[in-house]
């Protein structure tokens, strides 16, 4: 170990215990989990492993070592395998591997391979991998469809999964488990390491990753150091409106936020959303616009060149600032970076435990986040996050479990290969975590599906796209079917995305086509933070110039609303619980204490162990609001439940709205709610039969279906420049989705579509967990004079979908007055 240790030495280092027992582990042979905090050395762990094998095995002097750093020719064939889950982090962990390699002299070469990799180094690399491959879960699953793939992984000796916290919970992390266990086939003995700095179920996570494979029996978790220092704190905002509302602070906070990013050279700031990203770049820019040039925005959506030059200038400390989404959380190292910024709640505790290791990257030294709130009760989550951060109460994330769709399209990557024997790929996917408990029946059905498109499809010769040979070898012959399979390889399916480019210039990046649907000809928006004229759209590209100025829209991207973490909401409600006890501990509190006395005196603020109804009659109709405190996706449930019941008592019909926080129920009539209490409104049994009928689940399944589909390769959306529509695509999907419930009510994957609405978007786990925990709750019916504080964004969140030429800002403040007037 003496040229590793003397390579740390030259760089001030000296290498953590942790690290050495993975180094330890990985010689043995066993695999396994790193959960260590962002900026602790968690790559250097699992990489210099196989850098000792090499050198152990290649013992030679220094200068002879050293020698060989120019012999490309005489690299070894691939020996690890690095998987991450943002191709965006493929350039910057390539740049981090290779500078051991580089000090040590090793005559490794390390290479990307992501849709951003040129065609030259495509088919480099269909000739000979490199000694190091950083990849993502679609492409390993490309480099699998190949036809000699067994003879380019013979030498692999190890597998890595970065940020796997992030791929859990998937269905490209199901990819991931099906893909290695391929490869664990190739190479018995390979070794498998996890790396992960927040997730709270670690257990279940390495379980996860390894499976029921041999290397599971010999596998162990190491943690990091210690865990780093996080600050949490927050800006306050000047003035405490009593009745705020969702987003009514809007970019108010701006001077505050450029005084925050003043105090150190180079700052991250936050947002949860794309078009956030887009309304902040500029509004930082409005206020100082002498920072042009050295201000810039970064998320998924702008072309790779755009992001490379961000990520770089964040490297080299050339920017003072870099308003940013989540395509700046995982990985990438940009120790520069000594403030971070959180603009809204973060949603969650491991979220801003991530974003605020982006500054002090770096083992020992202390992180800071500063949260921005949008709406003044967000003070209330700053507060509780803080809490989660300070008790390590990480969220868990839960694997996702028999995904047929993602096991079809795994059989007919296989098949378009090297091919599969049906009894032997059986007992392959039954040791990883998600096919663990894999029925005979369904395994049966998959066949069936990708041999013959199942008993609806028989008769269609494009959906029997595997056979068996002579040699009971199952392979995909027309090449046709093996084109599109390998074009359309993917498991996560969004509206459709169109190209953004000048007219004369350059890509910008690519926006939903459902947002350049809305335009014409002449209406400027803007983009990557330039403003912009539309002018046409073609061969799925927008086609755009540059306008001088513009008041125009900001892109909204689909999928961008995310709910409060059960991990946070405990939090939130035993901080409410303290100030039902007069306690408004530290600033956040404190700033709010005005707001939740009002609550209190109109009607009560809900402690841990108590389920808040408030009940208000205005000239709309009857109001109802409940207050679980659970996330916006099961009040959205619990919404629709508890009308549904209600309306079996008497026919009633109700408006609904819902945050984070509750959620609403209007009606005409007075809604027999003492009556429900009585008879089960909030018991937590029959949920599978009560929640699809209390939704129109066959048509959220029917949506939910469109993914399943391409997934399971029965769309095809279309070769490059010629993209179907994200309308057509889901028309392809709605068109299968209706004969297969007219003709084959059987098929596994309608099943499949039903069982993910309830799971992903109406979360039936975590809704029958919050009402186990309501139903066992102590039920406070009020009936406040007005509506309450926390009642307020309710009522303002319905308001916004209906008004017409009034504004919401104006109809909310006049609203407002007359509260504040009535609290005195």
């Amino acid at each position: 170990m003496s040229l590793l240790t003397r390579w740390f030495r030259s760089r001030g280092w000296r290498p953590f215990d942790f690290q050495r027992e993975v180094w330890s582990a990985y010689a043995a042979g066993e695999s396994g989990l790193i959960h260590a905090a962002t900026g602790t050395g968690k790559t250097l762990a699992v990489w210099c492993g196989p850098l000792l094998e090499y050198l152990e095995g290649n013992e030679q002097s220094d200068s002879d070592v050293i020698s060989r750093r120019s012999a490309r020719n005489r690299a070894p064939s691939l020996r690890v395998l690095w998987i991450t889950p943002l191709r965006a982090l493929a350039s910057d962990t390539a740049e981090a591997l290779q500078q051991p390699v580089s000090g040590l002299g090793l005559p490794w070469t390390i290479e990307t391979r992501t849709g951003d990799t040129t065609p030259a180094l495509r088919s480099r690399q269909s000739r000979r991998l490199p000694t190091a491959l950083i990849t993502t879960p679609e492409s390993l699953s490309l480099l699998l469809s190949r036809e000699k793939a067994s003879e380019q992984f013979t030498d692999l000796r190890l597998v890595v999964v970065d940020e796997w916290h992030e791929l859990m919970g998937s269905k490209r992390g199901v990819q991931t488990e099906l893909a290695i266990a391929r490869l664990r086939d190739i190479c018995p003995h390979l070794r498998t390491w996890g790396l992960s700095a927040t997730i709270g179920n670690i257990i279940d996570a390495k379980t996860a990753l390894l499976g029921r494979s041999t290397a599971a029996e010999q596998s162990r978790i190491v943690r990091g150091v210690e865990p780093k220092s996080i600050v949490v704190d927050s800006l306050i905002p000047p003035v405490i409106e009593r009745f705020p509302w969702a987003g009514h602070l809007g970019t108010q906070m701006v001077p505050q936020v450029v005084a925050a990013i003043e105090e150190g050279e180079t700052a991250i700031v936050f947002t949860n959303t794309r078009s956030q990203t887009e309304i902040w770049y500029q509004a930082i820019l409005a206020e100082r616009p002498d920072w042009a040039g050295c201000i810039a925005l970064h998320h998924g959506s702008l072309d790779r060149k755009r992001r490379e030059w961000v990520e770089n200038g964040l490297r080299a400390a050339k920017l003072r600032c870099v308003v940013a989404t989540s395509s700046l959380d995982l990985g990438v190292d940009f120790s520069p970076v000594d403030r971070v910024l959180q603009i809204g709640s973060p949603k969650g505790i491991a979220r801003l435990a991530q974003r605020a290791g982006r500054s002090g990257h770096r083992p020992g030294a202390t992180s800071r986040v500063t949260c921005v709130p949008t709406h003044t009760l967000e003070l209330i989550e700053v507060a509780a996050a803080r809490d989660g951060v300070e008790a390590g109460a990480i969220e868990s994330r839960h694997a996702v479990t028999r995904p047929l769709d993602v096991l079809a399209q795994h059989l007919v990557t296989l098949a378009v290969g090297e091919g599969f024997i049906p009894s032997e790929l059986l007992a392959e996917v039954r040791r990883t975590d998600a096919f663990a408990g894999l029925p005979d029946d369904e395994w049966d059905w998959v066949l069936s599906f990708v041999s013959s498109g199942g008993s609806a499809l028989k008769g269609y010769p494009e959906y029997s796209k595997v056979s068996a040979g002579p040699d009971g070898r199952w392979r995909v012959e027309d090449r046709t079917i093996a084109r599109r399979h390998r074009m359309s390889i993917g498991t996560i399916v969004s509206d459709a995305h169109i190209v953004v480019q000048y007219l004369r210039g350059g890509r910008l990046g690519s926006v939903e086509e459902s947002f350049i649907a809305r335009l014409n000809q002449g209406d400027r928006f803007f983009f990557a933070g330039t403003p912009l004229e539309f002018v046409r759209v073609r061969d799925m590209v927008a086609w755009v110039r540059r306008a001088p100025n513009v008041k125009g829209a900001i892109p909204r991207w689909a999928g961008t609303r995310m709910p409060l973490s059960g991990e946070l909401a405990a939090a939130l409600r035993a901080r409410l619980g303290e100030a039902a006890r007069g306690v408004f501990r530290g600033p956040e509190m404190m700033a709010v204490q005005p707001i939740l006395e009002v609550q209190g005196r109109w009607s009560r603020i809900p402690g841990p162990r108590e389920f808040l109804v408030e009940r208000v009659s205005t000239r709309e109709g009857h109001h109802l609001f409940f207050f679980p405190f659970e996330g916006r996706l099961v009040h959205e449930g619990l919404a629709a439940l508890f009308a549904w019941r209600m309306a079996r008592i008497r026919p009633i019909t109700f408006s609904m709205s819902s945050n984070d926080y509750g959620f609403e129920l209007l009606s005409a009539d007075e809604a027999p709610i003492d009556e429900a209490l009585a008879n089960g409104l909030l018991d937590p049994d029959n949920l599978v039969e009560d929640i699809p009928a209390s939704l129109n689940a066959t048509e959220m399944a029917r949506r939910q279906f469109r993914e399943i589909a391409r997934v399971a390769g029965l769309i095809f959306p279309g070769f490059p420049r010629s993209g179907k529509s994200a309308r057509q695509l889901q028309a392809s999907s709605g068109l299968f989705f209706d004969v297969f419930i007219r003709y084959d009510s059987g098929n596994m994957l309608l099943t499949q579509a039903h069982r993910e609405v309830l799971e992903r978007q109406l979360e039936r786990t975590r809704l029958g967990v919050a009402l186990q925990r309501i139903s066992t709750a102590e039920v406070i019916v009020t009936k406040p004079p007005r509506t309450s504080p926390l009642a307020f964004p309710l009522l303002v969140d319905r308001t916004r979908n209906r008004v017409s030429s009034e504004k919401l800002a104006d109809r909310v403040k006049r609203m407002q007055r007359a509260l504040e007037k009535a609290a005195g």
